[in-house]
C-alpha cells in the first residue's frame, strides 16, 4: 500500500517592511491632520481675525490676511468702548491674580513643608482634607465661599476674589511632595546640630533648595487665577472691578454677530473681539515663555529621591 502524500503546506504570509512602514506614516499624518483641524486652525483664524472687517470675516478666506489699519481700527474700537474698560479689566486681572499669588506662596510653601516634616497632632487629617479639597470641581466650593464672603461683607471687593484665589490646595500638595521626597533628612540634621532653629531651616535652607517647586506652583496659580471666570463674575456686580476674562463675557454680549438685540453704535464685531482675546492671553503666553526652564526642573523635582 502506498502512504497517502501529504498536502503541501500554505505559505505563510509576511507584511513587508514597506508596507508597515505605509500604514504607521498614514495614521501619524492622520493624526496631524486631526491637530491641524481642531487645535491649529483655530488659532490661526483668531490671528488673523483682526486684521479684516467684520464683513470680511464672513466673505473672505478665514486664513487670508486683511490688512495693518484694520488692526489699528480694531485696537481703537476696543480700547474705545466703555471709555477704556479693556485697560480697567487688565488691570484688575493683574491686581486680583499678583496679590493671590503672593498669599497663596506664603501660605502653600509653610503648609507643604510643616506636612512632609513636622510631626502634629491631626497631621494626616488636614493632609486627607487637602486631598480631598483638590479633586472637588471647583464650582462646587463656589456656593459656600459666596454665603461666607456674604457673610462678613465682602461681596464686590477686592478681597472676595484675592482671598478666594488665595486658597489653592494644589499648591500646598505639590510642595508637600517635593519637601517630603527630595530634600535631603542628612542635611537638616546637621544644620540642627549646628544649632539652627527651624525658621533658620526653613528659611535658609529649604526654600532655596526649593525655588523650582515654588516656581512651579506660582505659574500654575497665576494661570488659574487669570482664567478664572466663574467666582468673579458672582462676587463682583460691577464692570469697572471685573477681571478681563468677564469682560471678555460682556464684549461678547455687545457683539451684533451674537447678540442680535446689542446696541449698532458699540464698534464691537469680531474683529473686535478676535483681538480682545488674544490680548487676555498674551499675559499667560509671555509668562510661559520666560518660564519653561523653571517649569520643566519644577515637574521633576520630587521625581526622584537619593
Amino acid at each position: 500500500m502506498t502512504q497517502p502524500t501529504l498536502a503541501p503546506a500554505a505559505p505563510i504570509r509576511r507584511v513587508r517592511p514597506s508596507t508597515s512602514r505605509a500604514l504607521s506614516f498614514l495614521i501619524v499624518a492622520l493624526l496631524l491632520a486631526f491637530l491641524l483641524v481642531f487645535f491649529v486652525l483655530p488659532v490661526i483664524w483668531l490671528l488673523l481675525a483682526p486684521s479684516k472687517t467684520a464683513g470680511e470675516v464672513v466673505r473672505d478666506n478665514p486664513l487670508s490676511f486683511g490688512s495693518f489699519g484694520q488692526i489699528g481700527a480694531a485696537w481703537r474700537h476696543l480700547f474705545a468702548f466703555q471709555d477704556g474698560a479693556m485697560l480697567t479689566w487688565l488691570k484688575n486681572s493683574a491686581i486680583y491674580s499678583g496679590g493671590s499669588l503672593v498669599l497663596t506662596l506664603a501660605v502653600s510653601v509653610p503648609a507643604g513643608y510643616a506636612l512632609a516634616l513636622t510631626k502634629f497632632k491631626g497631621r494626616k487629617t488636614l493632609l486627607v482634607i487637602t486631598l480631598v479639597t483638590m479633586i472637588m470641581p471647583q464650582a462646587t466650593l463656589v456656593l459656600p465661599v459666596f454665603l461666607e464672603l456674604n457673610r462678613f461683607h465682602l461681596i464686590g471687593t477686592v478681597w472676595s476674589v484675592i482671598l478666594p484665589f488665595s486658597f489653592y490646595p494644589f499648591g500646598v500638595y505639590l510642595v508637600y511632595i517635593y519637601f517630603g521626597s527630595s530634600l535631603p533628612r542628612d542635611l537638616l540634621s546637621a544644620a540642627r546640630i549646628d544649632g539652627c532653629t527651624e525658621w533658620q531651616l526653613f528659611s535658609r535652607i529649604a526654600l532655596p533648595l526649593a525655588k523650582p517647586v515654588i516656581g512651579l506652583v506660582a505659574f500654575f496659580s497665576f494661570v488659574g487665577n487669570w482664567n478664572n471666570f466663574f467666582l468673579p463674575y458672582l462676587v463682583l456686580p460691577n464692570s469697572n472691578e471685573f477681571p478681563v476674562q468677564v469682560g471678555l463675557n460682556q464684549l461678547l454680549t455687545s457683539t451684533p454677530s451674537f447678540n442680535p438685540v446689542a446696541g449698532a453704535g458699540l464698534n464691537i464685531t469680531i474683529p473686535e473681539l478676535a483681538l480682545a482675546i488674544i490680548i487676555a492671553i498674551l499675559p499667560v503666553l509671555v509668562l510661559f515663555l520666560f518660564s519653561q526652564r523653571t517649569l520643566v526642573s519644577g515637574m521633576l523635582a520630587g521625581s526622584t529621591k537619593e
